[in-house]
C-alpha cells in the first residue's frame, strides 16, 4: 500500500498525483485527527506559496475541512514558518501550508502543523493516511449551520514580520544586502522585513507569476545571487526557497555560505553569550565533516540525526536543545520558532555581523569545509525500494567505505520527496571522492534506474 507522507508532508505533481480529490480527503482526515471532538467548529489556518496550483489545492483542502465542520482562516501567500507561528498567535487548532518548497512549479504539497505549531509526528501522519487510504474511519458530514466557514486573516503578513523583527536585538542600519526570494513566499515578506530592520535591500526574483517559482533562482540556484553581490559591492546576499523555510548565503566576496557555515557562526555566537542549550548543536548525517571538527575545537557537542529537519527538531525537543539544522539551510532557532525559518535565520546572521562589525567572510572562516560530492541518480519507484536489498549496491558501498577509511565517509539515501537516490561522498581528497561517488552512482544507475 502506497503512503501519502514523505519526509516533509504530502508532495507530488499537482492535478495528477496530488489531486483536488486527494486534498479534500486529506483535509477531512486531518480535521478528524487533529481537533478535539468536543470542539464543534475547530479553527484551521491555511497558507500557500506562489505556484499556480496553490489556489486550486488551497480551495480543495478548505472545502474538505469545511465539510466536516472546521472553520478555515486563509492566510494568503505566506512563508511556511509563518503558518507555524500564526497557529499559536491566532489560537488555531491546526495549520496547513500548500507548497512544494524548492521543487519546480508543477509540483505541489501539503504540510500540516498541529495546534502547537510543530510538524506532525509519524504517528499522526499514519492516522491521516489510514483514514484516506484504508478508510479506517468515516468522516461525519454535518448539514445546515454546522458546516464550516471560510474567512481571511488580513494582517497575517504584518503579524509574521513583526514576530521576526522582535527576534533581532540589533538594527541593520548601514548594511547593504541582496535578497533572492525564489519568486516564492518570501516575495511577500522579505523586502518589508529587512527594510524595516534598517538594511538597504536589493531585491531579486521577487515577482512571482505562478510558474517561475524556483526557476533558476532561490537557494537551489545561487549563481545569480553570487554574481549580483560581487557586482554591486554588497555586504551579503541571502537566498530563500519557494516557501522560505530555508536560507543560504553569499559573503561580500561572492563566496557561498551554506547551512553548515551559518550554523557554525550562529552556534559560536550563541555559546559565547550563554544562549546555546547544553552547548549542543543538532545536525544530520549530511552535515559536513568540517562542522564536526569545528565543534570539537570550540567545545560544542554535535548530535547527528537522519536527514530531514523534522528529525532534527525531534532530537531537539527530546533532549531540550535549542539550535540545529541542515546544510540545505533549514535552521531551527527553537527559542523563536517551531520550524526552520529562512528569514529568521537571515536576520540572526545579519544581526551577528552588525553587532560584531564583522564581514561575513571573516565569520565563516571559523570552519573549514571538507570537499563533498553529491550525485543525484534518478531511479524507478521499485528501484527506490530495492536500494535497501540490492546486493551489488550494498557491496560497492561497503568496498568503497573500507577504502576511504578515516579519510572520508559515504552516505547513500533515497530522497524523501523526489524519485532520486542521493550519493554523497566526503573526504580530504577531492579527486578521490569524485571517483568514489561516480563509481557508486554508476552501479546504482545500472541496478535501480
Amino acid at each position: 500500500m502506497g503512503r501519502l507522507f514523505g519526509t516533509d508532508g504530502v508532495r507530488g505533481v499537482a492535478n495528477t498525483e496530488l489531486t483536488c480529490e486527494m486534498a479534500i480527503q486529506i483535509g477531512r482526515a486531518a480535521a478528524m485527527v487533529l481537533t478535539d471532538s468536543r470542539n464543534r467548529h475547530p479553527k484551521v489556518l491555511i497558507g500557500k506559496d506562489t505556484r499556480m496550483s496553490s489556489d486550486m489545492l488551497e480551495n480543495a483542502f478548505a472545502a474538505g475541512l469545511c465539510s466536516v465542520g472546521a472553520n478555515v482562516v486563509k492566510l494568503g501567500v505566506i512563508p511556511t514558518p509563518a503558518v507555524a507561528y500564526l497557529v499559536g498567535k491566532y489560537k488555531a487548532d491546526a495549520g496547513v501550508m500548500i507548497s512544494a518548497s524548492h521543487n519546480p512549479c508543477e509540483f505541489n504539497g501539503i504540510k500540516i502543523f498541529s495546534g502547537d505549531g510543530y510538524k506532525l509526528p509519524d504517528a499522526l501522519e499514519e492516522q491521516i493516511e489510514a483514514i484516506v487510504l484504508d478508510h479506517a474511519a468515516v468522516p461525519q458530514c454535518p448539514i445546515g449551520g454546522d458546516v464550516g466557514t471560510i474567512t481571511t486573516a488580513e494582517n497575517a503578513v504584518e503579524d509574521y514580520v513583526d514576530h521576526v523583527k522582535h527576534t533581532v536585538p540589533f538594527a541593520l542600519q548601514g548594511m547593504k544586502i541582496a535578497l533572492d526570494c525564489a519568486n516564492g513566499s518570501a516575495s511577500r515578506t522579505a523586502e518589508r522585513l529587512f527594510t524595516e530592520l534598517g538594511a538597504e535591500c536589493h531585491m531579486l526574483f521577487d515577482k512571482p507569476d505562478g510558474v517561475n517559482i524556483n526557476n533558476g533562482c532561490g537557494s537551489t540556484h545561487m549563481e545569480n545571487l553570487i554574481a549580483y553581490v560581487k557586482e554591486h559591492d554588497l555586504d551579503a546576499g541571502l537566498a530563500f526557497d519557494g516557501d522560505a523555510d530555508r536560507c543560504l548565503a553569499v559573503d561580500e566576496n561572492g563566496n557561498f555560505v551554506d547551512g553548515d557555515f551559518m550554523m557554525a557562526i550562529c552556534a559560536a555566537d550563541m555559546k559565547s553569550r550563554g544562549k546555546l542549550a547544553k552547548d549542543t548543536v543538532v545536525g544530520t548525517i549530511m552535515t559536513n565533516m568540517g562542522f564536526g571538527r569545528f565543534c570539537k575545537e570550540n567545545g560544542i557537542h554535535f548530535e547527528a540525526t537522519k536527514v530531514g529537519d523534522r528529525y532534527v527538531l525531534e532530537e531537539m525537543l527530546l533532549e531540550k536543545y535549542n539550535f540545529g539544522g541542515e546544510q540545505s539551510g533549514h535552521i531551527i532557532f527553537l527559542d523563536f520558532a517551531t520550524t526552520g525559518d529562512g528569514q529568521l535565520t537571515a536576520a540572526q546572521l545579519l544581526s551577528i555581523m552588525r553587532r560584531r562589525e564583522a564581514k561575513l567572510s571573516n565569520l565563516a572562516s571559523l570552519m573549514t569545509r571538507f570537499p563533498q560530492v553529491m550525485i543525484n541518480v534518478t531511479v524507478t519507484p521499485d528501484g527506490k525500494l530495492h536500494f535497501y536489498t540490492d546486493s551489488e549496491v550494498k557491496r560497492v558501498i561497503e568496498e568503497e567505505t573500507k577504502k576511504l577509511g578515516e579519510r572520508g565517509r559515504i552516505v547513500v539515501r533515497p530522497s524523501g520527496t523526489e524519485p532520486l537516490l542521493r550519493v554523497m561522498v566526503e573526504g580530504e581528497d577531492e579527486g578521490e571522492i569524485n571517483a568514489v561517488a561516480q563509481k557508486i552512482a554508476d552501479v546504482v544507475r545500472e541496478r535501480l534506474a
